[in-house]
Parts: C-alpha cells; sequence; structure tokens
C-alpha cells in the first residue's frame, strides 16, 4: 500500500499537468474554457420574436420597485433552512426580458438599479474633463416615459402532491409528484400622469417529480436479508419558473399596449 500511493499521487499529478496544459496555447496565453456553462435564451420564444416597436418606448426599472413580496422562505421536511425560495433579484429577469423583447428593438431600458454608480461615475468624468479644460461634453441620461413596477407577490408550496406506488414478493416502486405555484405581478405607469396604464399577474407551476425503486428480499432460507434501493429526483429551477411567469407578463404587457394603441409595430415588408 505504501508502495501504491505515491504511484497514484503521480498519476493524480501528471494528469492535472495535462489539463492545465491544455488551457495554453502555443503561446503561452491561457484558452478560455467554459464547460457546463451556457448564456440563458428567453424562455419565451413568442416575446423574442415579436415584431420590432415603431417608435420604441422607453422604461425604467428601479431597484425597489419589483422585489420579492412573499418572504417565502424554501420548504423543507427535515430541518429548518433560512435561504429564500425566490431570488432576491428579481429585476434581472425583468430588464432581460424587456431588453430582449423582439430580439432587442421593443424597448429601450435604461440604467436605474446602478443608479448611484452610474451618476457618480459621469460627476468623475465631468470633474476631470473641467480639470484638463477639455471641451468634450457627457451627453445628457435618456429619461424614461414608462415605469414598470411589481414584484413576485406569492409563492405557494405543495398546491397539488401525490404518488402511486406498488410491490409484489418484495420488490416495488413508486412515484411522488409535488407542485408549487408563483405568482407574478406588473403594471406599466406614465411617468407623466401617475396612472396605471396596464396590469398582469402571472402565475407559474413548479413541478417536482420523484422515482424510486427498491427490492427487499430474504435468501438462503431466510436467514440472509438482501436490500437494495435506487432512484432519483428531479426538480423544476425555480429561478427558470420566474423568469417564464416575468416573460410571460411582459409579453401580455406589450399586446395589450398594441390593443390599447400605447404602441405599434414596425411594419414588415
Amino acid at each position: 500500500m505504501k508502495q501504491l500511493l505515491p504511484c497514484l499521487l503521480g498519476l493524480l499529478l501528471s494528469s492535472c499537468t495535462l489539463n492545465y496544459g491544455g488551457l495554453l496555447n502555443s503561446g503561452g496565453i491561457p484558452n478560455v474554457v467554459i464547460k457546463d456553462s451556457k448564456v440563458l435564451e428567453l424562455q419565451s420564444e413568442e416575446l423574442k420574436n415579436l415584431p420590432a416597436a415603431k417608435i420604441q418606448p422607453t422604461v425604467a426599472i428601479y431597484p425597489n420597485s419589483f422585489k420579492d413580496l412573499t418572504g417565502q422562505r424554501r420548504s423543507n421536511s427535515t430541518f429548518a433552512l433560512f435561504s429564500t425560495a425566490v431570488t432576491q433579484a428579481p429585476e434581472a429577469f425583468l430588464i432581460r426580458a424587456l431588453k430582449h423583447a423582439a430580439n432587442g428593438k421593443f424597448f429601450k431600458v435604461v440604467e436605474r438599479v446602478g443608479l448611484d454608480d452610474l451618476t457618480k461615475e459621469r460627476q468623475l468624468i465631468r470633474s476631470t474633463r473641467q480639470e484638463f479644460e477639455e471641451d468634450t461634453k457627457l451627453k445628457p441620461l435618456l429619461f424614461a416615459g414608462l415605469l414598470i413596477q411589481g414584484g413576485v407577490v406569492s409563492y405557494d408550496t405543495n398546491t397539488t402532491s401525490g404518488g402511486v406506488g406498488a410491490r409484489y414478493l418484495g420488490i416495488g416502486s413508486n412515484k411522488q409528484y409535488r407542485e408549487d405555484t408563483v405568482h407574478v405581478s406588473l403594471r406599466l405607469v406614465s411617468v407623466s400622469t401617475g396612472e396605471v396604464l396596464t396590469e398582469v399577474l402571472v402565475s407559474k407551476n413548479i413541478l417536482s417529480v420523484g422515482i424510486s425503486q427498491d427490492v427487499f428480499r430474504f435468501i438462503e432460507l431466510g436467514t440472509e436479508l438482501v436490500e437494495i434501493e435506487g432512484g432519483f429526483t428531479e426538480n423544476e429551477s425555480v429561478s427558470i419558473a420566474l423568469q417564464r411567469a416575468i416573460e410571460t407578463g411582459v409579453l401580455n404587457i406589450i399586446i395589450i399596449g398594441i390593443e390599447r394603441g400605447y404602441w405599434e409595430y414596425e411594419k414588415i415588408n
């Protein structure tokens, strides 16, 4: 055993060296290798493939205008969990849905979540240019004519649960499922009048499924016990479900806006 350990250690280090070497190109510069990572597209193909807006409305989302309002903690039947059930930055999904609607050709989204940092950076640029007497001026910030507000208003756990199973001669199989529901509210508000132009409430189900098989048998004339268990559980991502709900809400706001004449599609030749 003592002689075997150095050999295994050498093999491990050599494999690590080979893997690291593959990250360097001929010039010694690291290659970018990303495994098990991908850029997530919009969950709603309908929202992504919308026609472009004839005149792109400018919208703003402030950090406190769209947030988790449920206070729901992640459910667990074994021990207490203090992490939240949904993300504490749902405005990221909302901004993404607005920015990528019609492949980025429907809304103009202005930065308001990081407004403090943006303002400080502009002040720094302005003071630096004044000090060095440069004539170049900063362009004015875009102002938004519309605000989108709302939040994740409800997260209901175990709205539906159940299962089915069977066992025969010590061999059995069962399947269980559970369904949660998340509700998202979106409001489109006019900055000039403060009027709520449109309001939508969207719900999305989150499904969890577990399948297991087991064998419980006595062998050798009932003197020896054999027990085998196996199975898996698949839980739908809460973040993906929330993203789908937000994108559905944005799609509904666009459709309602078209029907009420707030904006119109660009004509396709």
